[in-house]
């Protein structure tokens, strides 16, 4: 039996468990955890099909059993797998009150950094498509050009991170459909983003300070240098707690005492990190100084 004719006999609706078991689901949940720290509930089975059956007709194995033994050891299998279910949901100025409050409270101390010779190094830890990192830029460069044009001269940078593959590529290419900007201040948008037709693009100055890197947050961090702001916004949600904490803390830790760490509206700081960080806004938090 081929797996098309397979999938035709279903106990989970329009799939045999012969192709696809509960059995299956949970290997590659565990492969998931182990791999990525991400939570998969029984509820989701489905949609772990969804995003995997096209991989097992591509790998020409007939059964989700058959792929898992292919893909044990083999770690460019395993990354296809990880990015097939990571979710990357993203859209700019999502979470707005994060950007104003970059703008009105952090900026003007990263300002005063790069005035003095200083170099300022910012993270978006799980990019996605990009979305997040261009807002944060454009908020970064605001809304006076000569200003942001003189920041862009100094010891500025910005690292953008993912694990999967496929969304940094769309995001380091910085092309988006013009409506998904609509959010973006009009001021901003005129300074730092190119709109032609039905199309934005990031404009080759905005984009001259970010550098797009493949990273596994649970992995090693090759970074040296602290960090004077990190946002990682609505990718803990998907964690167990011991994960959260785990994460919250190292990037607690990879902050300059008086930086700043955004993360999502439905994520908060506890454990050992809650040591480190106070609450300055809703899901705002900055680096004690001492």
């Amino acid at each position: 039996m081929n797996l098309a004719e397979a999938f035709s006999e279903a106990q989970i609706p329009g799939v045999s468990p012969g192709v696809y078991s509960d059995a299956d689901f949970r290997s590659i949940s565990r492969l998931l955890h182990e791999q990525a720290g991400i939570v998969l509930p029984q509820g989701k089975a489905m949609l772990v099909y969804s995003r995997i059956a096209p991989l097992v007709r591509q790998s020409n194995c007939g059964t989700f059993a058959d792929y898992l033994r292919l893909i044990g050891g083999n770690a460019v299998e395993t990354k296809r797998v990880i990015d097939a279910l990571t979710t990357n949901h993203t859209f700019f100025y999502r979470e707005a009150h994060h950007f104003e409050h970059l703008a009105q409270v952090t900026r003007p101390g990263l300002l005063a950094k790069l005035e003095r010779g200083e170099p300022v190094r910012i993270w978006s830890a799980g990019c996605s498509s990009g979305e997040e990192t261009w807002s944060l830029i454009v908020t970064l460069l605001g809304e006076d050009p000569v200003e942001g044009r003189r920041m862009l001269k100094r010891d500025l940078r910005i690292l953008a991170s993912d694990l999967a593959a496929h969304v940094l590529r769309k995001a380091e290419a910085g092309v988006y459909a013009a409506a998904e900007a609509r959010e973006v201040p009009d001021v901003l948008r005129r300074n730092w983003l190119d709109e032609r037709g039905q199309d934005i693009t990031v404009g080759a100055q905005a984009r001259s300070i970010v550098r797009f890197r493949e990273l596994n947050l649970l992995g090693d961090w090759p970074m040296q240098q602290p960090f004077d702001v990190i946002f990682c916004r609505n990718v803990m949600i998907y964690f167990d707690l011991p994960t959260k904490e785990r994460l919250v803390q190292r990037f607690a830790e990879q902050l300059h005492p008086g930086g700043y760490l955004y993360i999502g509206h439905s994520e908060r700081v506890t454990g050992a990190a809650a040591n480190l960080l106070e609450p300055v806004g809703p899901t705002i938090y900055r680096k004690r100084m001492g």
